[in-house]
């Protein structure tokens, strides 16, 4: 019997659908859940380097070494990579050996390759950029070795756009708190949780930079992949995978 109630509060609160095949969410449902989230993350975020720039060339270096590497092996090679090449133009002036030395160790090196690359074409005489990275999510992408969610990140962290991001984290978040039948790794579902990402954004472009790190965030710290801390959480009461077990989804902010 609980089973069952628990799998119908679980579909109840997920069935409905758009058009374009994600999830029907009411509106209150998303400015409680981003509400909550900001407040949290105001008074739990930690200090992170990044976090204190608006400068696009360093926010992209540190999205570029955090992909797929923990925070605490990035930190020691984020401040020796910037103290050796501190802007885009230095990186450009490089050669190829000195900036694969600077990230020796960090892995994954088609992501230096790319930055170099990056860096030579944005700085290129004569070239569309002038030298400044484009502050567009659509410009960025088209820029080498930088996607979706490291366009809308540089976007969102360098320039505050109103830009979505879904990285592992934020799409585990969305999928659990909105949508948990939406499975990540298949891409009609990560293309709604997109749709999800997107809509969840609150209306400033201020305010979506603080949204955006807030999400993942909880997805590092709280709502993680090994273990759902909804004891912690600050948006269990819209959280439609902790309604399947302990009650109903809210769809409007408490008085």
């Amino acid at each position: 019997m609980g089973a069952a109630l628990s799998a119908r509060r679980r579909n109840d609160a997920t069935k409905a659908r758009r058009p374009d095949g994600a999830p029907s969410i009411d509106a209150a449902r998303f400015r409680t859940f981003g509400s909550r989230l900001r407040a949290w993350y105001r008074r739990n975020a930690r200090d992170l380097p990044w976090r204190q720039t608006r400068d696009p060339y360093r926010i992209l270096v540190s999205e570029l070494m955090l992909q797929q590497t923990q925070v605490s092996r990035v930190l020691g090679f984020y401040h020796r990579f910037l103290e050796r090449f501190p802007s885009l133009t230095a990186l450009a002036e490089a050669r190829p050996k000195q900036v694969r030395e600077q990230w020796e160790g960090l892995g994954y090196y088609a992501r230096a390759r790319n930055l170099h690359k990056l860096s030579r074409q944005v700085t290129r005489d004569g070239g569309e950029y002038g030298g400044t990275l484009p502050a567009e999510p659509e410009a960025l992408r088209a820029l080498p070795g930088i996607g979706a969610y490291t366009a809308g990140a540089v976007a969102s962290f360098a320039h505050e756009k109103r830009a979505a991001l879904v990285d592992t984290n934020v799409a585990r978040v969305l999928s659990r708190v909105f949508a948990p039948h939406l499975h990540p790794k298949r891409s009609r579902d990560l293309t709604q949780l997109w749709t999800l990402a997107q809509r969840s954004l609150p209306r400033t472009g201020r305010a979506t930079w603080t949204h955006n790190q807030a999400l993942m965030e909880l997805g590092a710290l709280v709502c993680t992949a090994r273990v759902k801390n909804c004891a912690r959480c600050p948006v269990r009461a819209v959280c439609a995978t902790y309604a399947a077990d302990v009650g109903p989804v809210l769809t409007r902010p408490r008085a």
